[in-house]
């Protein structure tokens, strides 16, 4: 009997595994989901003839992929779009769909043999997005197995995407409304930072976005005290409080309220005894 891996850290993938891979016949399968589970000295003791990979961001060890074939999804048309934040990037340069391509891992960053691409619209959430990746991914690797597909070398122009980072996610420096509404359905997942915009001392997220026929966008807002806020930042706030209001007690209770910060009540409370 083979046995094959399947490795995510995504709950969806999870799906796969228990509605369709373990009910196939002949075959036995193995779930990891935690990085700890994933060496080279379990997965000697698996010894499995392919490992798939859907979702997962931690390096894959050299010694396991010299010694396992090892088979990633990517949500890119390979060669275009290899690295980082693949849907992501392909939105913000305006693409409307896609292709999953299923490759071997090798030493490089997304340059492995390709098996196979399936079709992938990038309409709606990421979540949705990755919620409609789910059964083509299934479908992928049947068919790699069960047609005992060979990869072969990608072609084509090269495309390098960079990781996407945090500080990415602000839309202060957005123009239209559309890109406002594709950097918030981009960023609509679990594990993602949130589309946001800053003050002072607020910090806005935004999520479930939707588009009116008018062009208009809605979406849900949460609003929280921002919590990168320095303790000279603070404490210079806390000084123009109380030197502008004459140690205003409404003013100074609202912003340790609001931070909810055992350092904020230390500095109000030495504030107030000036």
């Amino acid at each position: 009997m083979k046995k094959y891996i399947l490795l995510s850290k995504n709950h969806l993938t999870k799906e796969i595994y228990d509605e369709f891979l373990l009910n196939r016949n002949n075959e036995e399968w193995v779930l990891i989901t935690d990085k700890k589970q994933f060496t080279k000295e379990n997965i000697k003791s698996i010894n499995p003839t392919k490992i798939f990979i859907p979702h997962w961001s931690h390096i894959i060890p050299t010694d396991i992929t010299d010694a396992y074939e090892c088979i990633v999804f990517h949500l890119t048309d390979l060669p275009y779009g290899r690295g980082g934040s693949p849907l992501q990037n392909l939105i913000v340069r305006g693409h409307k769909t896609t292709k999953i391509t299923a490759i071997q891992i090798d030493g490089g960053i997304d340059t492995g043999d390709i098996y196979l691409k399936e079709d992938l619209t990038l309409e709606g959430t990421a979540q949705q997005i990755f919620e409609r990746s789910n059964p083509l991914i299934k479908q992928m690797i049947e068919q790699i197995i069960d047609d005992d597909i060979s990869p072969y070398p990608q072609e084509g122009d090269t495309v390098v995407f960079r990781r996407r980072k945090p500080a990415q996610s602000d839309i202060s420096a957005l123009h239209t409304p559309s890109q406002v509404y594709d950097h918030i359905r981009m960023l609509d997942a679990p594990g993602y930072p949130p589309a946001y915009l800053l003050t002072s001392w607020i910090e806005f997220n935004f999520t479930e976005a939707i588009r009116n026929e008018n062009g208009i966008v809605e979406a849900t807002v949460t609003i929280a005290p921002r919590q990168d806020k320095t303790d000279k930042e603070i404490l210079d706030t806390i000084e123009g409080i109380r030197e502008e209001n004459n140690k205003n007690w409404v003013d100074l209770l609202r912003l340790a309220m609001e931070m909810d910060a055992p350092r904020m009540r230390k500095y109000i409370e030495s504030s107030l005894t000036k």
